[in-house]
């Protein structure tokens, strides 16, 4: 009795040949010896991210310097990720921490250490009255220049004087001192609606703001009674301060005064 024979096929030699491979292969997997595959088995590429375990590389396995800011991807280092305290100055590079990089409101005072802002590290009119507390004392000193003082003033009064011609000396002080004495010319005390070169006038409307030419002292009037002259009292105009001396009528009983305002301008 004969037993039928199979007949070989192409596509019956190519099946058995891929079985022996392929349970070859993974005998071969199977029995790898433990650390018998390095680095230069690896191809190039063979561990990418999503074949490495969460938590896998920690930086006791990382060698020094072995990740530097081109091996990193853009947003690949979050403040989330960080641990407290790992981001020392001594690792920060010259100039990596500019303005732009900082938020608004992340540096705050109980951040800086004591003496931290010093005055090499203000700029130029960074600290101005506006952002002064209002615990803060007047500022002392002369004044600068080109910067203006301004004032009112009052003289006058009712006497029971029955003639004759009243006269009274009225002085003021300076908020501050200036420099040098400014100029008080008698052509510096103007009548109301009046101007010159030095003195140029009051401005402002509603806001009224008298004017003084650099190094100028200007007295402006705008309202008076019975009044006679006014001259500047010429031994008390200083750096400190100026006074001035007013004559009224002597008429009895009535109301007289003049009413104005000044400024001075520092050279």
């Amino acid at each position: 009795m004969r037993f039928p024979r199979p007949k070989l096929s192409y596509a019956n030699v190519i099946a058995t040949i891929a079985l022996f491979v392929a349970l070859g292969g993974a005998a071969v997997a199977a029995g790898l010896p433990k650390n018998s595959v390095g680095t230069k088995q690896l191809k190039r590429g063979a561990v990418s991210a999503a074949k490495i375990k969460r938590a896998a590389v920690t930086a006791g396995k990382l060698a020094p310097k072995s990740v530097v800011a081109g091996k990193l991807g853009a947003n690949a280092v979050l403040p989330g990720n960080l641990g407290k305290g790992i981001i020392t100055t001594d690792k920060l590079s010259d100039a990596a921490v500019i303005a732009s990089k900082i938020k608004n409101g992340v540096v705050t005072t109980n951040k800086l250490n004591n003496g931290a802002v010093t005055t090499a590290k203000l700029g130029d009119g960074s600290v101005t009255l506006g952002k002064l507390s209002a615990d803060v004392p007047p500022l002392l000193g002369t004044l600068k220049s080109g910067q203006t003082l301004r004032g009112v003033f009052t003289i006058g009064g009712a006497g029971e004087a029955t003639g004759g011609e009243r006269e009274y000396l009225w002085s003021q002080t300076f908020q501050f001192p200036l420099l040098n004495s400014p100029s008080a010319e008698e052509a510096n005390i103007l009548q109301p609606g009046q101007t010159t070169a030095n003195c140029p006038g009051i401005t402002g409307g509603n806001a009224a703001t008298p004017q003084a030419a650099p190094g100028q002292l200007c007295v402006y009037l705008t309202k008076k009674e019975r009044f006679e002259d006014i001259n500047f009292a010429l031994e008390s105009v200083n750096r400190l301060g100026f006074g001035l001396i007013v004559a009224f009528e002597g008429e009895p009983d009535k109301l007289h005064y003049i009413q104005g305002m000044w400024a001075v301008t520092a050279p």
